[in-house]
């Protein structure tokens, strides 16, 4: 198949490096290419959009006004919040921002705890693709998956892509906790009550709960929070450490989403009434407005309640 990949930072390039040892044609642009979009997505089977959540309305509008076959289905592995999209009281998420774009091609989102780092080194890795059609989501399992790169489908595109941006959340709070070296339990439980978090928001915004316990959920969920590899973890890490937010996204290489994710979460969960105690936290600091050391007191010191 022809798949052009947008976006040649690290997902993006591993995603193409997958789809070239399935033998597929594959083109790539970014910002820095010499070829034009139109080039690139010429008689593209599959696009794949693997660019930062701030680049994809962006992306989009130049799609618009480009000729593609109306068989052409988008990928999605962007993991964020639509910063401009809270205006209904809703999240928007990327694959929104794309079917809304293109109302009659398939969309499909490809999520789970994909360090890409460790894809490029040949090790095994396991994701997943959903979509609401199913038969779009199979296409895309064939194309990219192989022998150390297994894919599953997804019935709930919702909950897959919500799993893959609220994780990373937690995964600025976790980074907090090993930077300030709490320990394994008080990592343990953090993990453990922000995946409830999690469910807790994804729920109410129409997601299935046990799509969480999932490769997008708590698979993603755990990689992040367990490797310096994460961008999101190191965020929380060197807030730990006594850098500025500033500081320690200069000195990253990409985009931390979860930054972004946090600051449009929390302006939607004041608005519904949400309890994200964890996210919250997360957001003061983020904000300067609370140190790492009082984060951790203030959610040790919540009232007590039943753990379900």
């Amino acid at each position: 198949m022809k798949v052009a990949v947008i976006g040649a930072g690290a997902w993006g390039s591993t995603l193409v490096g997958l789809a070239k040892e399935n033998g597929h044609s594959v083109k790539v642009w970014s910002r820095q290419s010499p070829h034009s979009l139109e080039q690139v997505i010429d008689g593209a089977n599959l696009v794949v959009s693997a660019i930062s959540m701030k680049g994809v309305r962006s992306v989009i509008s130049q799609l618009k006004s480009l000729s593609l076959s109306p068989d052409t289905i988008f990928i999605t592995a962007t993991k964020g919040l639509d910063p401009s999209g809270t205006e209904l009281n809703l999240p928007r998420l990327p694959s929104q921002l794309w079917q809304s774009a293109f109302p009659t091609h398939a969309v499909a989102i490809l999520s789970g705890p994909n360090l890409s780092k460790e894809i490029q080194h040949g090790l095994p890795a396991a994701s997943v693709i959903a979509s609401k059609n199913l038969e779009a989501a199979k296409q895309v399992q064939v194309v990219l998956s192989s022998s150390r790169f297994r894919i599953y489908t997804n019935s709930d595109p919702l909950g897959v892509e919500l799993g893959g941006a609220l994780k990373n959340v937690i995964a600025i709070a976790v980074g907090a906790c090993d930077g300030l070296q709490l320990g394994t339990n008080a990592k343990a439980a953090l993990v453990t009550r922000g995946l409830a978090e999690m469910i807790r928001i994804g729920t109410y915004w129409g997601a299935k709960a046990e799509t969480f316990y999932g490769l997008s959920g708590l698979g993603d969920l755990l990689a992040t929070c367990n490797s310096a590899l994460s961008r999101n973890y190191q965020v929380g890490y060197g807030l730990a450490q006594g850098k500025t937010l500033e500081e320690v996204l200069s000195q990253l290489e990409g985009t931390a989403e979860g930054v972004n994710t946090t600051h449009v979460l929390i302006r939607l969960a004041d608005q519904q009434n949400i309890s994200v105690p964890i996210s919250f936290q997360v957001h003061q600091l983020l904000q300067r407005e609370v140190t790492p050391q009082a984060a951790v007191a203030a959610l040790m010191l919540r009232d007590s309640k039943p753990e379900v």
